[in-house]
């Protein structure tokens, strides 16, 4: 089957997910097919201990539109989605954890807004989570955009469309990944949220919890706090460096 260059690029970081990879790459077949759009999927295996890695090539020998990277060992999400994001070849990018807990199917809610913004970030209105972490994901948000004078209310939902030109100037640290889109609209790209789904994990386990999500989060989080007061902030009203003057 030859395949045409894709107008759109889902980028998947995945850690120990094989349970999970033959549905999800299913279930974005399902929701990208109808499009009508030439895609990609791009599954960035970001050093797994168990069999992700096999699972992704098995889905690109069926589908070529399945894209597999693999690390040598384990660099963290943000690698893995920096990875991906060069590697991607579309003009819309869309990121998507591996873990089943948001659908492909709500992909096409944040491509609907897409030519009207250039950011689309997903808002788990409802969380399917234990308390503990839906208490502790609340105060992150609200101590995040406290600090850093943000407005988004669910910056950590992986679920996101970004079109392609938002990463041209933006350099990626470890931890970065969660405040893209601030970075993102530091450089004057614009950003609304659409409510999306959240379902229970039904493989594997989370990679996350309190110790390594707030406390490491809120160390990055000084850090853009940092950028956004230091941040160049001018207007140039005339330059005569070309008349000669």
């Amino acid at each position: 089957m030859e395949i045409q260059p894709p107008e759109l690029s889902v980028v998947i970081p995945v850690y120990n997910e094989e349970e999970n990879i033959p549905i999800l790459v299913r279930e974005l077949e399902e929701a990208l097919n109808p499009l009508g759009k030439e895609y990609e999927i791009i599954m960035v295996d970001d050093g797994s201990r168990d069999r992700s890695l096999e699972r992704i090539r098995e889905a690109g020998r069926k589908n070529p539109r399945v894209r597999a990277i693999s690390f040598e060992a384990n660099a963290g999400q943000t690698a893995a989605m920096d990875a991906g994001f060069r590697s991607a070849r579309g003009d819309v990018i869309v990121t998507l954890d591996a873990d089943l807990q948001n659908s492909p199917r709500d992909i096409p809610l944040l491509l609907e807004k897409i030519p009207e913004y250039d950011i689309v970030c997903g808002w788990r209105a409802e969380r399917n989570d234990p308390w503990i972490r839906r208490i502790s994901s609340r105060i992150a948000n609200s101590v995040r955009n406290a600090l850093s004078h943000e407005e988004i209310k669910d910056i950590a939902c992986s679920l996101k469309a970004y079109k392609r030109e938002c990463f041209q100037k933006v350099k990626l640290y470890n931890g970065m990944h969660r405040f893209l889109p601030t970075l993102f609209k530091m450089e004057g790209f614009r950003a609304v949220e659409v409510r999306v789904g959240h379902f229970p994990r039904r493989h594997g386990t989370a990679k996350y919890n309190i110790r390594n999500r707030v406390f490491r989060s809120f160390v990055d989080l000084l850090a853009v706090r940092w950028m956004k007061k230091r941040q160049l902030n001018y207007r140039v009203r005339e330059d005569l460096s070309d008349k000669g003057e």
